[in-house]
């Protein structure tokens, strides 16, 4: 469709930042441990860093996957209405008895083991990807069958769990990120749910109406070697991970996906992906939507007018392109606020875009100080989009 979708002009500057609202910032991480916590002794807050947003009418739901050891909840909330720019404590969810995995063992996979993403559903529920894997940097450990939990939000309760088939999963499968569509048969136990292994990379697609899954595989889902290594502010590391930026238009019927490690984002049609169990052999029909200035992790969808928005990580930035006027515009940059998004949101609560930025480099590094901001919630209101347009 396009050769480049973004390249940053030199004459951008940093003092752009100023239209990032930063809802809530963190040196390190904190939760709020019982007092009788067996894991206390453990807690490492430099390892851990939160990759998954989901944004309800009171809560902040945020996912802190277990990379390496000392996390003590992969999945916790914290209030929307706390003072712009706190480091509120983060409550573990729903509970702590579905976190002892956190001290080093795990009681029951019934519990949450390791979770990346969640996402809200239409029926006010959200639906928790665990991926059953510990330490996935240090000795990538599965210890639980890779699973989605489905939470009541108005009474945080399980109500229903998604075990998935063998045949969709490989031995090192790790399931990272998803998408909910309820565009094609139904809402809430009636969505398709597209999900990405990272890992061993390809695209699970779930049925929920049928409670069926299948796996689709692509080379345009795997990691590039020549991709594989990531500059930010001057730091390098190097991370083979396939597929995992996922975004979904339901007006176009599009998925959009991006492996960590490459610069093109690609798309495939929904039709392809719902039809059933691809035959053997069969070609997928997926386009290169377009090569980014340097590889990204977050995606996401405006809704309302099909804009898709991504993050070149080099160039510390969130930019946009719609498929439909094939218009570009650099909505953000900020070499201090931007290191490393791995995650990018949009509200359809208030249009607003939400990033969770974490200089993941220096958590990679071990080089991550408790004496400097880390990790930010940031908000980018709509009035604020437009304004770099003139820069391009």
């Amino acid at each position: 469709m396009m050769e480049k979708l973004m390249v940053l002009m030199t004459l951008v500057l940093s003092t752009h930042a100023l239209d990032l609202n930063i809802v809530n910032q963190w040196n390190f991480l904190d939760f709020n441990l019982p007092y009788n916590y067996r894991g206390l002794g453990t807690f490492r807050p430099e390892n851990t860093v939160f990759t998954g947003l989901e944004i309800t009418r009171d809560r902040y739901f945020l996912a802190m996957p277990r990379l390496r050891s000392g996390v003590p909840a992969t999945l916790a909330t914290i209030p929307r209405n706390t003072p712009p720019g706190s480091s509120p404590i983060l409550q573990a969810y729903p509970d702590w008895s579905f976190h002892s995995a956190g001290t080093g063992n795990v009681s029951s996979c019934s519990e949450l083991v390791s979770v990346y993403r969640i996402r809200q559903d239409s029926c006010d529920r959200l639906w928790v990807l665990d991926s059953g894997v510990m330490t996935s940097l240090e000795d990538f450990r599965p210890v639980c069958p890779p699973k989605i939990m489905i939470f009541d939000l108005r009474t945080d309760r399980v109500v229903r769990t998604v075990v998935f088939p063998r045949q969709v999963l490989r031995p090192n499968s790790l399931l990272t990120n998803l998408v909910i569509d309820e565009s094609l048969q139904g809402a809430c136990d009636k969505a398709f749910v597209y999900i990405s292994d990272t890992a061993s990379p390809g695209i699970v697609v779930y049925n929920s109406a049928q409670d069926t899954a299948w796996r689709l595989i692509h080379p345009t889902m795997y990691p590039d070697p020549d991709f594989s290594d990531y500059t930010i502010q001057g730091e390098t590391f190097t991370l083979m991970d396939g597929v995992v930026g996922l975004a979904f238009s339901p007006k176009l019927a599009t998925l959009y996906f991006q492996p960590l490690a490459t610069d093109r984002i690609y798309s495939i049609r929904t039709s392809a992906l719902t039809k059933g169990p691809p035959a053997e052999n069969e070609a997928l029909p997926i386009e290169v939507v377009g090569k980014k200035a340097s590889q990204g992790l977050g995606l996401t969808v405006d809704e309302r007018d099909d804009t898709l928005y991504f993050s070149p990580l080099t160039e510390t930035s969130l930019a946009t392109w719609n498929p439909i006027s094939n218009k570009q515009t650099l909505a953000a940059f900020s070499p201090k606020l931007l290191q490393f998004p791995a995650e990018i949101r949009w509200s359809n609560r208030d249009g607003s875009i939400y990033l969770l930025s974490t200089r993941f480099q220096k958590f990679f590094l071990r080089n991550v100080s408790a004496g400097e901001i880390n990790l930010r919630l940031i908000q980018l209101r709509p009035n604020s989009y437009n304004k770099y347009q003139q820069f391009l």
